[in-house]
């Protein structure tokens, strides 16, 4: 097999690009876990090495541009319609039609971070869906969910036909054993797993928990630089695609797929992960968010939160995407005469934020690691009182370092509608608005 073992990376030591992975970000990679197993000159030969089976798995529509089109081929043991069939699992905890939650409060809401389970529960039973908008069967919007698990999945396989899976980790590490090679994800880091393709997670640390924003349009892709030019943001050889890597297991196992919100299970007898080789563009991949290049300002005021953006799905209207992935990482802040946290602001678009690591720098208490705080449209927000006051008063003629701190933010065009489990959890923080409430008054007409 052609995989590579390594000892885990501290959060302050992977600094160099880990083995066992193919570098770029969308590229057409091709790889094998035995020699001779990708066919050469063709994609379908009449009988592929090995007594292999030949299946596309495609990404978007077969007429898509070609700098759009995304598939891959996988080389396989068995081909992935060889299971029995499918009976649905009910779940109240997941929800991927919108139209169907509680009417959407104009109110800020803050939630604590989920608490570790109590009773076995791997990744997938781990989920609950916080937030989201459109559906998955109109392929438009997304869904935000969250994650505590405290179980690898054992002889248990998952694949969402809803969406793309952006997995954010916030404590403990993911082993993503998936169809088309192994992803080793760590808080910090970031996954990727393409809509349909099959995976089953182990937990190294015993515990995990994090964010999941399912992306039910068009992929996430790298934005475009503008005016910043050729380089910057994240870089595309960052990004890390697996080698092929497969299984070769028989028995008793089950198939979770989720459609349409609802999770469907299946017997199968044999391990999905069995791709020995598979070329193409259409792959999971991963991100180091501590190599995003940070662009920011050297003069004065406080750019937009659009330098910080890491992935976007793109929408029918040029310049509005349907999702933007944006990250506040360590960074310098230089600007002189110039309030540097960020500012008071009301936006036509909705953001769900989430914490990795440290603490927000416009937020100095309530806002912890693994919680979470939706700002929806024209709700306005910004800075606490305390934050205020320090960086109203602060001296700015020198540089400061933002340090200890990972946050990041699902921006969408569109309103993102809390479910009923988010707004009646008991992580919900009811008293969230109270950290506006001590912003003084400080109008004299007498005084410039």
């Amino acid at each position: 097999m052609d995989t590579q073992t390594r000892t885990p990376n501290t959060a302050s030591s992977r600094l160099e690009i880990e083995p066992g992975y193919q570098t770029g970000f969308a590229n057409e990679f091709a790889t094998e876990a035995l020699p001779g197993a990708l066919p050469e000159g063709r994609n379908s030969p009449q009988r592929a090495a090995y007594g292999l089976y030949a299946e596309q798995l495609s990404g978007t529509a077969f007429t898509a541009p070609r700098g759009h089109n995304r598939r891959s081929w996988l080389y396989r043991i068995r081909p992935a319609a060889v299971h029995k069939p499918f009976t649905l699992m009910p779940s109240d905890r997941l929800v991927a039609n919108f139209a169907e939650v509680p009417p959407t409060p104009p109110n800020q809401l803050r939630w604590d971070a989920l608490p570790m389970p109590t009773e076995p529960t791997d990744f997938v039973d781990g989920w609950v869906t916080m937030a989201g908008n459109g559906s998955a069967e109109a392929m438009n919007g997304c869904a935000i969910h969250l994650y505590a698990a405290n179980r690898s999945m054992k002889d248990r396989f998952f694949y969402s036909a809803d969406g793309e899976l952006l997995i954010v980790p916030q404590e403990g590490r993911l082993l993503i054993a998936t169809e088309m090679g192994q992803l080793d994800v760590e808080p910090f880091e970031i996954a990727v797993i393409p809509r349909g393709v099959r995976f089953a997670v182990s937990l190294p640390d015993g515990t995990a928990r994090g964010y999941i924003c399912e992306n039910f349009g068009a992929l996430l892709r790298l934005p475009d630089l503008g005016p910043i030019g050729s380089n910057g943001l994240a870089n595309p050889r960052d990004f890390l695609t697996p080698h092929a890597a497969y299984e070769d297991r028989e028995g008793d196992f089950e198939l979770v797929a989720k459609m349409n919100g609802n999770l469907w299970r299946a017997d199968i007898g044999h391990s999905p992960l069995d791709v020995v080789a598979w070329h193409g563009n259409y792959a999971p991949y991963k991100y180091d968010l501590r190599r995003f290049n940070t662009i920011g300002s050297i003069s004065f005021d406080h750019p937009d939160p659009s330098i910080f953006l890491v992935l976007q799905s793109q929408s029918d209207t040029p310049g509005v995407d349907t999702i933007d992935f944006v990250i506040f990482p360590p960074r310098w802040l230089a600007a002189e005469d110039t309030f540097r946290p960020p500012w008071f602001h009301r936006n036509v678009a909705s953001e769900f934020m989430g914490l990795v690591h440290g603490v927000y720098d416009a937020k100095a208490e309530g806002f912890v690691p693994g919680g979470a705080s939706l700002h929806n449209c024209m709700s306005g927000h910004g800075p606490d009182a305390d934050t205020f006051e320090k960086a109203s008063h602060s001296d700015t003629t020198t540089p400061k370092k933002v340090g200890d701190t990972m946050a990041f933010m699902f921006e969408t065009r569109t309103l993102i509608k809390p479910t009923r489990f988010a707004l009646e959890t008991a992580q919900l923080q009811a008293d969230y608005y109270e950290c506006w409430q001590g912003l003084k008054k400080h109008f004299n007409p007498e005084q410039r």
